[in-house]
């Protein structure tokens, strides 16, 4: 593989965008990192400086000519940038015109610009679970798992990962082909993860107790922010070095945390820097859909005077109670793929982090 490479990450001031930035600047073979991004991420500042460069590039995804001039120069493509919209608070449109558009734009100016290699962030939702609910147990990159999408949000990211799949081997304007793939994460965590901290800080104002809503029997699979990460750097690295093996192929993301019901996994993390966390009691299912119900007409009587966020919506509610996770090493058989961290490591790094924002608010309280 060679060296001196310029990699550019879309997203990459976003939850896993910055991580993948992050380990991409220690890579030796890796001699600028551009990313390409809305907002600067103030990580950025602190990886200044070392013999890795790093080039913010403001700019929309959804402006093809603001991405073709990002794509100068770059080698490898790592496309996370998204409309992250799990509540329905963006119109289909907006959705569809960034997570589908936005990846027709990132195609296109790999084609424009030869850059050989595109690697793809997806989702599970891209692929499930569907509105039967149909459980996904121990599913590989070669189950079939038929019905229509539940999320919109997944929808999006289907129609996105088809446009990447398609273009892989698809002739570049220099005459070789282009290489792509494509890495399904499933319940991402870690550092900087809103909804990890809202479920802390409710279990905090709950007496201490972790209260749920999924039935007891309901397993879902989750991975550390880190180890996502860890596994589109190599995927990225092996795609240059084996596009025949890679080209083409999708990868759910796993490591080593335990397939759980979220408050099991929740009350180990937390308890980690918590102990005084306890498992609560189970919300009933017709509770949540009434208050649902009911916070769905408030929103739409106050839509014309204020914009009132969703706690949660319907097609979430199903989703919480179904299992779905997959049971797979095809990243590890195809390009040697080891979660960086282990779960010990990773359960130590969200302690860590939560203890950090619990004091950062008492500060903050204590001043006002």
């Amino acid at each position: 593989m060679a060296n001196n490479l310029v990699y550019l990450v879309t997203g990459g001031s976003g939850f896993i965008g910055e991580h993948i930035v992050t380990f991409l600047h220690k890579e030796e073979y890796v001699k600028e990192v551009k990313i390409f991004d809305v907002n600067e991420g103030e990580f950025i500042k602190d990886l200044r400086g070392g013999s890795t460069t790093i080039t913010f590039i403001k700019g929309e995804i959804t402006d093809y000519n603001q991405v073709l001039k990002a794509f100068k120069n770059v080698h490898v493509v790592i496309h996370a940038a998204a409309l992250v919209d799990f509540l329905d608070e963006h119109p289909l449109k907006e959705k569809e015109a960034i997570n589908v558009g936005g990846t027709e734009n990132v195609i296109k100016a790999c084609l424009a610009s030869a850059v050989p290699f595109l690697l793809y962030t997806s989702s599970i939702a891209a692929v499930g679970p569907n509105t039967n609910l149909d459980p996904m147990e121990g599913v590989t990159e070669e189950t079939i798992y038929h019905g229509e999408l539940l999320l919109t949000y997944g929808k999006t990211k289907a129609k996105a990962e088809k446009l990447v799949h398609l273009a892989n081997g698809k002739q570049m304007s220099n005459g070789k082909k282009l290489t792509t793939c494509f890495i399904r994460p499933s319940g991402v965590y870690g550092e900087k993860s809103q909804i990890l901290l809202n479920a802390y800080q409710s279990a905090k104002s709950q007496n201490n107790r972790i209260n749920y809503i999924q039935m007891e029997n309901t397993r879902q699979g989750y991975e550390y922010v880190g180890n996502v990460a860890w596994m589109h750097v190599l995927a990225a690295r092996q795609m240059q070095m084996n596009p025949h093996v890679l080209g083409g192929q999708a990868y759910y993301a796993y490591d080593d945390t335990p397939v759980k019901h979220i408050k099991d996994l929740h009350q180990e993390l937390f308890t980690e820097f918590d102990p005084d966390i306890q498992i609560g009691s189970h919300i009933p299912y017709w509770k949540i859909w009434l208050l649902i119900s009911i916070h769905s007409l408030i929103r739409f009587v106050l839509k014309p005077f204020w914009k009132l966020k969703p706690f949660l919506t319907l097609p979430i509610l199903k989703l919480v109670s179904v299992t779905f996770y997959y049971d797979t090493d095809k990243a590890f058989r195809h390009f040697g793929y080891k979660p960086f961290y282990s779960w010990v490591e990773s359960k130590q790094k969200i302690s860590q982090w939560l203890k950090l924002e619990t004091e950062d608010l008492r500060k903050t309280k204590k001043n006002n």
